[in-house]
């Protein structure tokens, strides 16, 4: 079965700060776009008394708009899944990809409706002009709880800047998945994997009704 190792606070973290990425193509660093976006996002949710209330559908529809567009689940699911990626056929690959992005558009979406006046503290930048690679670092905290880091890794794509990865207090969201990954196909093979994530994503369907 697929399940999300990291800590519904610290996934909460991961989606406000997953929101803060670059639009395509825009020249502004990566931080400093980071900072402009995840403001934008936590404004959002801050007005919105449904999402706050744990409104699936609104939630859901804002992390499509602000956050979906501006990750890389190709890569993504490719560095998930390791060298099984290889075995996989360009069709097996393609429904890897959706059902991975439906995942963790319902695990961003119910860590984003329990957000609750977290400050987000952002690191200087350490990258050169030239540099296609970047990590952005930053810090949440929350009164009476543990500073929770949260580091995500962008590329720069002919569409602008993408995430490939999401470090949670130190824990690779890919790396993650890529145990879990891993250990379905070698009980059931690419199609197995296939059908847990679909089955867990069916399961987070009901749960949220």
């Amino acid at each position: 079965m697929i399940r999300a190792r990291l800590s519904r606070a610290a996934l909460a973290a991961a989606a406000l700060a997953s929101a803060a990425i670059a639009f395509a193509q825009d020249p502004t660093p990566p931080d400093t776009l980071v900072k402009g976006v995840t403001q934008d996002v936590i404004t959002i949710v801050k007005q919105d008394q449904d999402i706050r209330a744990g409104n699936t559908k609104k939630t859901i529809a804002l992390v499509e708009e602000k956050v979906l567009p501006h990750f890389d689940f190709n890569r993504m699911s490719a560095l998930a899944m390791g060298a099984s990626w290889r075995k996989a056929t360009p069709e097996q690959r393609k429904m890897i990809v959706e059902e991975f992005r439906t995942l963790l558009v319902r695990t961003y979406s119910s860590a984003l409706s329990s957000y609750r006046d977290q400050a987000i503290e952002f690191k200087p930048l350490r990258a050169q002009p030239g540099d296609s690679e970047v990590v952005v670092r930053s810090e949440v905290k929350q009164s009476g709880s543990e500073s929770v880091s949260i580091d995500y890794s962008l590329q720069k794509t002919p569409d602008g800047w993408k995430v490939f990865d999401v470090a949670v207090g130190g824990v690779s969201l890919v790396s993650t998945y890529r145990d879990t990954f891993a250990n379905e196909v070698r009980s059931g093979g690419v199609d197995g994997l296939i059908k847990a994530l679909a089955e867990k994503n069916r399961q987070l369907a009901a749960k949220s009704g």
